[in-house]
């Protein structure tokens, strides 16, 4: 067999989240099946994967790490996606493994995007793709608050009380809020993340959006390092995993 690394994309509506529960469906049960049809039926080895997101957070491009046999990469693709309907996850692209490649620990960078509907209707057609939020934000005030995040810190104060990170340590290498008609949209990108860090600096972001909070408010809830300082935790349904970096990057068709 073949170390193969696989980007997928998928819905996280329906799953539990990446990592395999006692109790309901979880993506890397639904990817570990089907490797083990194309292998045959053979027993289950473990894919592993960039980030392990939660019960349902999307992937854009998330990457996988899986015993496969040594087909083409074309051949792979089409087998994979054939087997894993009628879950809503496809593989996009995939390659072999180059030596010592390990998905979680080899990756350099790590990006999410959130996506607020920023209008006063509910959503019809994004439904568990967005987070609505009726009133109206100030996405610039929402960027420049977010600034202050950037750079080397201890983010306590945006940590899920569960988190089993051994250091509460990150370094946040780029964050930005924009506006896309209705949408607001927070891209963000770190070598890694704290359990529901993201979310919960959405969530925080809002207030200054709203006009809650002043934008400084950002720095003061940081240097608290205390959770309950910051805003809520923004709903899963609209955050994304949308891609991570390896270097040398990987060759993927």
């Amino acid at each position: 067999m073949t170390l193969w690394a696989l980007e997928i994309e998928y819905d996280g509506t329906p799953f539990m989240g990446w990592q395999r529960q006692k109790h309901g469906l979880a993506i890397q049960q639904v990817i570990e099946e089907a490797a083990s049809r194309i292998r045959g039926g053979a027993e289950i080895t473990e894919a592993i994967s960039a980030g392990r997101t939660d019960a349902g957070v999307h992937a854009l491009a998330m990457m996988v790490q899986i015993e496969l046999p040594d087909f083409t990469p074309y051949r792979i693709r089409e087998a994979m996606n054939f087997h894993l309907k009628p879950h809503p996850i496809a593989v996009l692209r995939c390659g072999v493994a180059p030596a010592g490649w390990n998905a979680r620990f080899s990756a350099k960078s790590r990006s999410y995007r959130y996506v607020i509907l920023n209008r006063p209707q509910p959503p019809t057609l994004e439904v568990n793709r967005v987070w609505h939020v009726k009133t109206r934000l100030d996405e610039q005030a929402m960027h420049r608050a977010a600034q202050h995040l950037l750079g080397h810190h201890d983010f306590s104060s945006f940590r899920a009380s569960a988190c089993q990170a051994k250091s509460p340590m990150r370094t946040l290498d780029y964050v930005s809020v924009h506006r896309e008609g209705e949408k607001v949209i927070m891209e963000t990108s770190a070598r890694s993340f704290l359990h529901h860090q993201v979310r919960n600096m959405i969530g925080s972001l809002k207030m200054v959006g709203e006009g809650h909070w002043p934008e400084s408010r950002m720095a003061e809830i940081l240097a608290a390092q205390s959770r309950p300082k910051a805003g809520q935790t923004a709903p899963a349904e609209g955050l994304y995993f949308t891609g991570v970096e390896y270097d040398p990057p990987l060759e993927l068709a």
